[in-house]
């Protein structure tokens, strides 16, 4: 009997199992099961039945919505792995320039960081097959690290200052991925904290940061959702449990197939009192439009950015025998007015796909009169009945301009070639201990440090090297955001990225709008009163 054959009397037995054989295994189904069956016996070709089954599936998915979606095995394992906060490795982030493979950091407590590996180590051979100067690639360094957890590596190590080479056997382990990018405190009474996506570790590091800010002294927060393009629905709620009093919706969803669920706060939070400022731009999708939204919609803080994504639909994941996945669309998002989270979805997938190009080129990003919503999709706040509007995403309550003052075909070059980070991890490598000396902590560096005439001379060289040529105009419209870059990628290095977002924060202009907010907070909340 044929692979494809078999595949049929699966659906035949699996449907008669599960009583489908009324509702769903109808007449559709049969036809289904005998085209493939006759591919397999009359077709002139030899056919990649497998292939020809994904190619279907996909194709049957993508008539439903953008994002019901089918993933094979291999993504399925890539999707989970950043969700589920962890992997299994030896613990070290890495970069490659020039052939060789540099360690930016070991990650804290890892197998590395126990074992002895430093920020800036060479790895010149794993398990003895040579790593430097053939040409590898990040894909082929995680492939030779990762591994089962209690498996073992072997690294031969180049450590500048240490003459020869350093043998170093490593136990791998579980790895934490973080989801909490950055949490440090923003002003004397106001912490930041920037998460970049809801995964299963999520409230564990949200819980840890926002009491380390408490401790410091911290009253009020600017969350920073920011390009967080979502991750698990149930993280997203209970992070907004901590911010609304019991019993508040948080948000409700409804399908033909799903009867209405509502999900409300349900306990006391760890920050349910202090002034609050959410930062969303058009890269913070699902998750975090059901997080923003929640907090907009009883007037718990203040959402400032651009609008957001505008995804509000509820993939069931149905895992299949090979342990591929089909994520289909069962529901979607409200927020507690009432508002539809999901943009509209009644064009081709391509126009779809091309709204956030048309926003851009609409104007959108950069003004904010370009967005008009007609009053159907206005509805009202819980606590203070100021209007806000459903139609897709959510519109902030202060909007801030997309900056693009800096844009320059140079700079464009430089982050294309990412010659900005390649020069502070080759200049970082060569000058850690006396920077390290200068500015034994980030209060210190933050405050000393900036590229002079000697640093930027040495930078504009390494940029011809890596073929971007100076231009003295480009370079001048650009200059003081190369400037900060080079600066906070070295915080970076030196230490993490929270230190990197402590340096880039103070250019960005949402984040200087929230600091206003928090400072004005009276002024700002009257306005957004006096808009009813």
């Amino acid at each position: 009997m044929s692979r494809l054959r078999i595949f049929w009397v699966i659906i035949c037995i699996t449907g008669c199992l599960s009583g489908l054989n009324a509702q769903l295994f109808n007449e559709q189904t049969y036809k289904f099961g005998k085209v493939l069956e006759w591919i397999d016996e009359y077709y002139v070709d030899s056919v990649n039945q497998p292939e020809l089954v994904e190619h279907a599936i996909t194709a049957l998915l993508k008539e439903l919505d953008p994002h019901s979606s089918y993933l094979s095995s291999e993504e399925v394992s890539a999707m989970n792995e950043p969700l589920q906060g962890n992997f299994e490795g030896i613990g070290v982030s890495f970069n490659i320039l020039d052939d060789t493979v540099y360690v930016i950091a070991p990650i804290t407590d890892g197998p590395s960081d126990k074992a002895g590996i430093h920020r800036g180590d060479r790895i010149v051979k794993v398990d003895d097959k040579n790593v430097a100067g053939v040409g590898i690639t990040t894909e082929q360094v995680y492939t030779m690290l990762r591994g089962k957890k209690g498996s073992h590596v072997k690294l031969t190590i180049q450590r500048r200052g240490v003459p020869g080479y350093v043998d170093f056997d490593i136990s791998r382990d579980k790895i934490p991925i973080y989801s909490v990018e950055a949490a440090y405190k923003a002003d004397d009474e106001i912490g930041y904290i920037k998460i970049n996506r809801f995964s299963m570790t999520t409230l564990d590091e949200y819980s840890r940061a926002i009491a380390k800010l408490k401790d410091d002294g911290v009253k009020d927060l600017i969350l920073d959702l920011t390009g967080n393009g979502g991750g698990y629905l149930e993280v997203a709620i209970r992070l907004a449990d901590h911010f609304l009093d019991a019993g508040k919706l948080i948000l409700y969803t409804e399908g033909v197939n799903s009867p209405r669920k509502e999900y409300t706060a349900t306990r006391e939070g760890n920050f349910e009192k202090g002034k609050l400022v959410v930062l969303i731009d058009e890269g913070s999708a699902s998750a975090s439009e059901i997080l923003s939204g929640a907090i907009q919609d009883w007037d718990r803080g203040i959402i400032i950015g651009r609008r957001s994504y505008g995804k509000g639909l509820v993939q069931k994941p149905l895992l299949l025998p090979d342990q591929s996945m089909i994520r289909l669309t069962i529901a979607k998002y409200y927020t507690p007015t009432g508002r539809l989270i999901q943009k509209p979805y009644n064009m081709s997938r391509d126009e779809y796909e091309k709204d956030l190009l048309n926003r851009y080129n609409h104007g959108e990003f950069v003004h904010r009169d370009s967005i008009h919503f007609p009053d159907s999709l206005k509805y009202y706040t819980l606590k203070n009945t100021r209007p806000v509007y459903g139609g897709g995403g959510i519109m902030p309550d202060y909007f801030v301009s997309l900056d693009t003052s800096h844009y320059s075909d140079y700079y464009r070059q430089l982050n294309r070639n990412r010659v900005i980070d390649q020069f502070v991890l080759k200049y970082v490598d060569r000058n850690r201990k006396q920077l390290l000396q200068a500015y034994p902590d980030m209060e210190i560096f933050n405050a000393g440090f900036s590229p002079d005439e000697s640093f930027m001379s040495r930078f504009f060289t390494f940029a011809e090297e890596k073929g971007v040529s100076y231009n003295e105009k480009e370079y001048t419209q650009s200059a003081e955001q190369i400037k900060m870059l080079l600066k906070a990628y070295i915080a970076r290095d030196l230490w993490s990225t929270s230190e990197f977002y402590e340096i880039s924060n103070l250019y960005d202009p949402k984040f200087e709008t929230a600091l206003t907010v928090l400072k004005n907070w009276d002024k700002y909340d009257a306005m957004l009163l006096n808009e009813k």
